[in-house]
């Protein structure tokens, strides 16, 4: 994606590395393991490409936007993923997650770049 509007300084894993670290990647695909405990909040951050996300363990969250206005609280939402569940989430501008439950938020994060 050679339009990508944001800095990459914002990349998850330069933005953020308490929380996300590289298990692979190559010329197609990269996979991250995200870990977000009880309590914490991510820094700002983006992921430029479409992804699935598996879910090894799941908690309450709010993701914020970069100026701070909530735009998803996972206690609002009428099918959350589960444990062992897997979903598809498009690129993602700017934001940060505030794990708001009481047990460890863990995924891995399968990133395609074509």
């Amino acid at each position: 994606m050679t339009d990508w509007p944001y800095d990459d300084t914002l990349d998850a894993l330069i933005a953020d590395p308490a929380h996300h670290k590289l298990v692979m990647q190559n010329e197609r695909v990269r996979v991250l393991e995200t870990i977000i405990p009880a309590g914490a909040h991510t820094a700002v951050h983006t992921h430029r490409w479409p992804s699935v996300l598996y879910m090894l363990s799941v908690s309450d969250f709010l993701r914020y936007d970069d100026r701070g206005a909530v735009i998803t609280d996972s206690r609002t939402q009428a099918q959350p993923t589960p444990k062992g569940g897997a979903v598809y989430v498009p690129p993602m501008p700017p934001h940060s997650v505030q794990n708001i439950g009481s047990s460890e938020i863990r995924m891995i994060n399968v990133e395609w770049k074509d």
